[in-house]
């Protein structure tokens, strides 16, 4: 996976800012279904959000969990939602340039 530096984690918080959250994470915590719906939405957006419903005192772990079962990298985490990025795998698919 490709090292990011402060700035292009900065860049992504930024192109994030308009984004809603496409992911909610509940009661149930980090479930399979939870990682195929966020490695699914990864794939289509390459930046998301993800909304934490509850737990909302273990944001920064699980998204850091989560990221790395979707092999994504935690852009940030602001208040309830973590932002997570992952390259599409395709190089003519890809809509951000980090």
């Amino acid at each position: 996976m490709k090292q990011f530096s402060s700035a292009d984690l900065k860049k992504l918080r930024g192109l994030a800012h308009h984004l809603n959250p496409v992911v909610w994470l509940g009661q149930q915590g980090i479930t399979e279904a939870l990682v195929k719906a966020t490695d699914e939405a990864l794939l289509s957006h390459e930046l998301i959000k993800i909304k934490f419903v509850d737990h909302k005192d273990e944001v920064k772990a699980l998204a850091e969990e989560l990221a790395q079962k979707t092999v994504a990298v935690v852009a940030g985490v602001i208040g309830h939602i973590a932002i997570l990025y992952r390259e599409h795998p395709e190089a003519e698919k890809r809509k951000i340039k980090v």
